[in-house]
């Protein structure tokens, strides 16, 4: 059962229904249930390593927290490490490790013939192995308490939400919102909604339809004209951010249909003018997992310029693996660690020659620049993910770099590459745009956007606060100098420029106080209200506007010839 999928519409609205209906107590015990039931829609048998994973995980966490021998805590660890590790290597790299040892090993002139096992991947198990890793390292670190509770915690391992796609929550955010008391509430219902949408949008039409163009050229690599492959890996990064954080967002709507706060996955990522920053707002639930569990335990940035790039290249070496078991996969990881460790080394010498030559951009312009370099940088990258094997990597790039023109012959060539026409274009430049417009309407994952900053936030002090808080201050600066000089004649020369400040500050204070009263009124309920309300009903036309422009498109879309060839892709 995918998120794009008629079973899925029908699961979910069943679901959050009955989630709403029964007692708050039963609720855990729905939604383990419903999780369960979408994990073994995908294959039954695999319900078994799902729930062994989380029983030995809960248990080996529990013995862990007992205990106060290091010993102990280090073997419970251990176990659960070989378990999950283990589960995750046999069923993912297997095949992959016995093929590049057979081939090392042949280098030798030892003649060994490959095989492979029929094993199949089980569904998200790279997300929720991470997911359950990160609970009991947490613990073993003393971040947080074992939980006591299994229904919770096999929940918070099976939430079918996030099951599948992610993101790789952690223990401290995920569990406490399992536990509370939620209750129905008309602003979580219409952002959930307002995130199906745009996560159904983006992953059932602007994915889906730059899918169609990817497939076309890199099936023909070989024959494929330059700006045809170029224009291929713009697509696929455009198919993969879309892909992916329509997945995130798909997550994220129907959990928060049902009171829960996913983390935010994807933070615009076309909108970073750095690399560093665009892998802060790409696949951020994964990023933070490898810079809290691999990348710092490894040293971080505290060992010096040439520590720090190692670390990082064997961070991105591990995340390409991650996403594949194929040599495409870990080159596109190591490309993208040279990308940042190149910019962590230029940075420095870069800001100090512009400002030397005080070469000064326009800001937004300098954004710009910024971001399309940006893309443009990560094209290659693209390339080399979407390659199925490392010869095609070469086949691709001997074909960026040789089959270039600029004739009326070639741009038609390149659009049968591609297998588009004039009216495609256009849906395709249509679908981009509301892509961007998306950001304004997907934009409710409120507090959560940042899981490292999530805690120790405090608000901001009103002015009339904030200047009662100068003049207690300075009343104590005065008390100060009273009783360090009373005998002396500069402090009272002092004393009195004190109280003078404090008078002027006790007037800016009431001031503020008066401004504030008069802008919400005597008690400020009326404006606060009619403020509240604005904004309720915007928000609600906001969801109906935009509703009724997504419909519209996919209706146009359909009716397209892409539209008929996406519509392949569906599972409706």
């Amino acid at each position: 059962m995918s998120f794009n999928s008629l079973e899925f519409l029908i699961f979910l609205p069943i679901v959050v229904i009955l989630y709403w209906i029964i007692p708050y107590k039963f609720r855990w015990i729905l939604l383990l249930i419903a999780s369960y039931y979408f994990y073994m829609s995908w294959n039954a048998w695999f319900v078994f390593l799902i729930a062994g994973t989380t029983l030995v995980s809960y248990l080996a966490a529990i013995f862990m927290e007992r205990t106060q021998k290091k010993s102990w805590r280090r073997f419970w660890f251990a176990i659960t490490i070989i378990v999950c590790l283990g589960a995750l290597v046999f069923f993912k790299y297997f095949n992959f490790l016995i093929e590049n040892v057979i081939n090392f090993l042949n280098l030798f002139s030892m003649h060994l013939e490959g095989f492979a096992f029929d094993i199949i991947l089980p569904v998200g198990i790279s997300f929720y192995t991470f997911q359950t890793l990160s609970y009991v390292i947490d613990v073993y670190r003393g971040n947080y308490k074992a939980e006591k509770h299994l229904g919770y915690y096999a929940l918070f391992v099976s939430f079918f939400p996030q099951l599948v796609a992610g993101p790789i929550e952690r223990p401290d955010h995920l569990i406490p919102q399992l536990r509370e008391r939620h209750y129905l509430n008309s602003d979580d219902f219409s952002a959930g909604l307002r995130m199906l949408l745009t996560g159904f949008f983006r992953k059932c039409v602007i994915a889906d339809m730059c899918a169609i163009y990817v497939d076309s050229v890199f099936s023909q690599l070989d024959s494929a004209t330059s700006l045809a492959i170029f224009c291929g890996g713009a697509l696929f990064l455009l198919q993969m951010y879309n892909d992916f954080a329509g997945y995130s967002e798909i997550a994220a709507g129907a959990a928060r249909m049902m009171g829960i706060k996913l983390m935010r996955n994807f933070d615009r990522p076309f909108l970073a003018t750095s690399v560093s920053e665009f892998f802060r707002r790409w696949h951020i639930s994964l990023t933070q997992w490898f810079t809290d569990y691999v990348y710092i335990p490894l040293g971080g940035n505290r060992k010096g310029v040439a520590r720090r790039i190692l670390n990082t290249i064997i961070v991105f070496f591990l995340c390409g693996l991650w996403h594949g078991a194929s040599w495409t996969y870990v080159i596109w990881g190591i490309l993208c660690g040279l990308y940042m460790g190149i910019e962590s080394i230029v940075k420095g010498p870069w800001r100090k020659f512009k400002k030397k030559v005080g070469w000064h951009l326009n800001e937004d312009f300098s954004k710009l620049i910024s971001r399309v370099l940006l893309f443009v940088l990560y094209v290659p990258g693209s390339i080399i993910f979407r390659c199925p094997t490392v010869s095609d990597i070469g086949t691709a790039f001997t074909g960026l770099f040789t089959r270039a023109g600029i004739s009326l012959s070639y741009f038609a060539e390149t659009l049968d590459n591609l297998s588009m026409d004039s009216m495609q274009i256009a849906f395709l430049a249509v679908a981009i745009v509301v892509m961007a417009l998306m950001y304004n309407f997907s934009d409710d994952f409120g507090d959560h956007r940042d899981y490292a900053k999530k805690a120790h936030v405090s608000s901001p002090m009103q002015p009339a606060a904030a200047a009662a808080s100068t003049g207690a201050v300075l009343q104590a600066k005065v008390e100060g100098v009273k009783n360090s000089f009373s005998e002396s004649a500069e402090a009272s020369v002092q004393a009195q420029a004190f109280n003078e400040s404090i008078a002027q500050t006790q007037a800016v204070a009431a001031d503020a106080e008066m401004k504030t009263t008069i802008s919400t009124g005597l008690d400020g309920s009326k404006f606060k209200g009619m403020a509240a309300q604005n904004s309720l009903y915007m928000e609600h036309v906001s969801v109906y506007l935009y509703l009724t422009m997504v419909i519209a498109f996919c209706w146009l879309f359909l009716l397209s010839g892409t539209g008929s060839s996406a519509f392949a892709y569906f599972q409706f």
